[in-house]
């Protein structure tokens, strides 16, 4: 399932301000991803498509994804027209999120910032993290000339779609698929 940001402007919930080592939330930092942070990415982005499988047998990961993220995240650094952020804590990276810009040529907005990739690790979710960087997101690829956000999550995933949900994201278009095999 496709959601649409119905605007550019999120706001953060149940944060302080200051957030940064605030009680009860690490002490984060959310940056554009660096050429060495190709294996900690990578790493996060195939547990994103390892997590996508369990909601369904048509995301079935493939045995090479790692390579094949590294090859996609050395695409996107660096790259006009795409978007690479990292969540990290002290050295650690915790998160990402990859987003890109797209033409939508028949429809007004004609510009939107599609988000392909987020993933934050366990132990540091439901700590207004993920807002931040969707916040962060949003405001990068409105400089990039984005007019909506757009994410793709698994129409099966549930605490995702909660998510983008609680984040003024409406549902856009259904992606349906079956196996050619299938009865």
């Amino acid at each position: 399932m496709r959601y649409v940001g119905t605007g550019l402007s999120l706001t953060l919930r149940n944060r302080p301000k200051s957030g940064r080592g605030a009680p009860g939330y690490p002490a984060m930092h959310i940056r554009r991803a660096r050429k060495e942070d190709l294996g900690p990415v990578a790493d996060l982005i195939v547990r994103t498509k390892r997590l996508n499988n369990e909601f369904d047998p048509l995301f079935a990961v493939v045995p090479d994804a790692k390579a094949r993220a590294e090859k996609h995240i050395t695409r996107s650094i660096g790259t006009p027209d795409k978007l690479l952020l990292v969540a990290e804590e002290g050295s650690k990276v915790v998160g990402v999120l990859r987003a890109e810009m797209r033409e939508r040529l028949f429809y007004e907005p004609h510009t939107e910032g599609f988000v392909t990739d987020f993933y934050i690790l366990p132990e540091y979710r439901r700590k207004a993290l993920g807002n931040e960087m969707i916040q962060r997101a949003a405001t990068e690829l409105k400089k990039m000339g984005a007019q909506i956000i757009v994410a793709d999550v698994p129409a099966r995933n549930e605490i995702a779609n909660r998510f983008y949900m609680k984040r003024g994201f409406r549902p856009l278009s259904n992606l349906v698929g079956r196996s050619p095999s299938s009865p």
